[in-house]
């Protein structure tokens, strides 16, 4: 009997995940909308999406505004300086740690989603579609206006059709939809974050040696930021020499 219970134990054993199970506890910093940092962690809040720091969106009056920036602002107030704990559920291809958060008993995940700041990330979880829902209904944050899902965003595409509700339908484009945005330019957020074949995490100032021959990919999980503390919290680090 005891043959046969070793090996089973030493399966089970090496099925078991590969991140931490416990709760990752202790005072977060906000890293965007939808990333946190607790303790040299970093956390990506797992079934959501939030705008990215450098993406803009459109007001109902077609005002834009950083609306990246505002759900990054907006969860710092919201955990003010209590304490979050965060329960594993993935590893992400980054490394990242894949989490449901909260302060105390509230779901910052729900809570971002809820108010507009971030949308349901369905590719990866269903969770969170009712908290999206409210938001669309009451036109909550970013459903005010117009706006592309963070996922496109990051494909390249600029074109603000979502959240405006068209003839026929709540949830359709708007009926002129806005024109994409240019890219952001030197002063605002144009600093690039660049990753190397070494996988070393480079930022580059407009002006700098480098910087004009930087071509940023997304997909790849390269970015904008738009201040070097910003891509310093992010994990990136600027040229030597």
């Amino acid at each position: 009997m005891k043959s046969i219970l070793v090996p089973a134990l030493v399966l089970a054993l090496s099925l078991a995940p590969a991140f931490a199970a416990e709760p990752i506890t202790g005072r977060a910093s906000v890293v965007d909308g939808d990333t946190l940092d607790i303790g040299g962690t970093r956390i990506r809040l797992h079934g959501i999406d939030a705008p990215e720091s450098a993406q803009l969106c459109n007001r109902k009056a077609g005002e834009t505004f950083r609306c990246g920036q505002t759900a990054a602002l907006a969860l710092t107030d919201r955990i003010g300086s209590a304490p979050v704990s965060c329960d594993p559920r993935d590893i992400d291809k980054y490394g990242r740690t894949v989490a449901v958060c909260r302060k105390g008993a509230e779901d910052l995940n729900a809570w971002l989603v809820a108010q507009g700041h971030a949308v349901a990330y369905r590719r990866y979880s269903e969770d969170y579609i009712t908290a999206e829902d409210t938001a669309k209904a009451g036109k909550l944050g970013i459903w005010a206006g117009s706006f592309t899902t963070p996922g496109d965003w990051r494909k390249g595409e600029r074109a603000m059709t979502m959240g405006f509700a068209a003839p026929g339908g709540p949830d359709g484009p708007i009926p002129s939809a806005q024109p994409p945005q240019p890219p952001p330019k030197a002063g605002g957020c144009a600093i690039k974050g660049n990753i190397s074949r070494k996988g070393e995490r480079v930022f580059h100032v407009p002006g700098s040696r480098d910087y004009d021959r930087t071509r940023i990919s997304e997909k790849d999980g390269e970015r904008m930021f738009c201040s070097e503390d910003e891509a310093r919290a992010a994990g990136w680090r600027a040229p030597r020499g």
